[in-house]
């Protein structure tokens, strides 16, 4: 081999991990209930279409958005669950506090995947980065009883195209001095950052793999991708060039939230108000973060899955709910169409600042602008102590009355009540199937 292959020859200047939960609501249910555990599990009813399949699921053909319908003829015998995003989101906090017993490093990527880095820990630990990241992985699957893919490597770049290597339950450890060997097998497509467009121009120049791609001068990457293109360079040749980030996310360029309802609904008042439950849901989330906002978009998507919208934005930023409804019901009945069917409703908060950072203009009314801020605090107080939505807006009113439907169910946790819980208010605790 030519001494040019060589991209490093220093094993581990860094080791940063890669841990990616495999078909993580899924497992979740498996964890809950071990009589799942080997059979096709499907979570997803309350949206009538796949939002994740186990394994023994996908190799019966279910992928994720397959209709619910198709489910059943690609695979009978699957066990089809509502979501339980409480349980869900309980497993990924105690996911993130196994791996910060090993490293404080610790980012947070999505709900279900993180990266560690585990520079300098062979010491402390007296074992090699490939023990650390191993014995991360066997305490995540001893306590949860779930399984994770895991890479280590040099970089974040590098160690997320290996935990899909071999996944699910792998383990790929992906040391400097063996970068010309893994990368030349590796497709364009396996990079973080290389969409559709980015493997055609780079194939039309004569790059048809990773390793085709870092042996290229830097030259070429930046002229090429530009800025990104030479960091995506820099991060596959071993180089670290996206920190790990540990801290928690506080600034949003944007807050979105959606809702799919089943089944489908041409009722205005009913779409309206899962719309307008949006709304507030959203300004509780910009609220919690001690932000405001200016701009707001709503969409419906129909049955067919296209969707509609309108964008507005008022002429000064707010914290307040009630500043956002008149709007908001004036963009609805722009975008609302009788006589067809509607299965989501969204809204997005952008233009977000700082609360307290609002501008008056010369003609606003500060004694209500001030009413409608102490009014939104109040109603969080209430909430808080009640349940959210205790306290709503009387145009949600008709989510009260929630239609009959075989896809309205329960999620398990939400019937089986401890005492002292409602159906608002629960403990963190995932109750087992034992």
């Amino acid at each position: 081999m030519s001494p040019a292959d060589f991209i490093t020859l220093s094993s581990f200047p860094q080791a940063i991990a890669h841990i990616d939960c495999d078909a993580f609501f899924a497992s979740c249910e498996q964890a809950r209930d071990p009589s799942l555990k080997g059979r096709p599990v499907v979570t997803g009813k309350e949206r009538g279409i796949v939002s994740c399949a186990s394994y023994e699921a996908k190799a019966r053909g279910v992928a994720r958005a397959v209709r619910l319908g198709d489910v059943k003829k690609l695979c009978p015998d699957a066990v089809i669950l509502p979501s339980d995003y409480e349980l869900y989101s309980i497993y990924s906090c105690r996911l993130f506090e196994i791996m910060r017993r090993f490293t404080p490093e610790v980012e947070e990527y999505s709900i279900d995947e993180a990266f560690c880095d585990l520079t300098g820990l062979r010491r402390m630990y007296r074992t090699s980065y490939e023990e650390i990241a191993l014995k991360i992985k066997q305490s995540i699957q001893k306590e949860l009883d779930i399984t994770v893919s895991v890479g280590l490597s040099l970089s974040k770049s590098l160690a997320k195209i290996c935990s899909k290597q071999h996944k699910p339950d792998g383990f790929t450890v992906l040391p400097g001095d063996r970068l010309h060997i893994f990368l030349k097998n590796i497709a364009l497509e396996r990079v973080c950052g290389f969409g559709p467009n980015t493997v055609a121009l780079l194939e039309k120049q004569g790059v048809k793999t990773v390793f085709d791609y870092i042996q290229r001068p830097r030259e070429f990457a930046q002229k090429m991708l530009g800025k990104i293109g030479l960091e995506l360079w820099h991060e596959l040749r071993g180089v670290k060039v996206y920190p790990v980030k540990t801290e928690i996310k506080e600034s949003y360029l944007s807050i979105s939230k959606t809702k799919t309802f089943s089944p489908a609904s041409g009722n205005r008042e009913f779409v309206k108000a899962q719309l307008m439950r949006n709304l507030e849901s959203a300004f509780i989330k910009l609220r919690r973060h001690g932000l405001s906002a200016r701009c707001l978009c709503v969409f419906l998507k129909k049955n067919d899955f296209t969707s509609a919208g309108l964008e507005a934005r008022i002429n000064r930023h707010s914290a307040s709910t009630l500043d956002f409804t008149r709007i908001c019901v004036e963009l609805f009945e722009q975008v609302f169409s009788d006589g067809l069917l509607y299965r989501a409703s969204g809204v997005i908060l952008s233009d977000i600042l700082k609360e307290g950072n609002d501008h008056f203009d010369l003609f606003e009314d500060p004694v209500r602008v001030e009413c409608l801020r102490k009014l939104s605090e109040a109603a969080d107080k209430i909430n808080d102590v009640y349940g959210k939505h205790t306290l709503h807006i009387a145009s949600t009113e008709p989510l009260g009355c929630k239609r009959q439907h075989p896809r309205n169910n329960l999620t398990w946790r939400k019937t089986e009540l401890l005492k002292g819980e409602t159906f608002r208010k629960r403990l963190a605790i995932p109750l087992l199937k034992l």
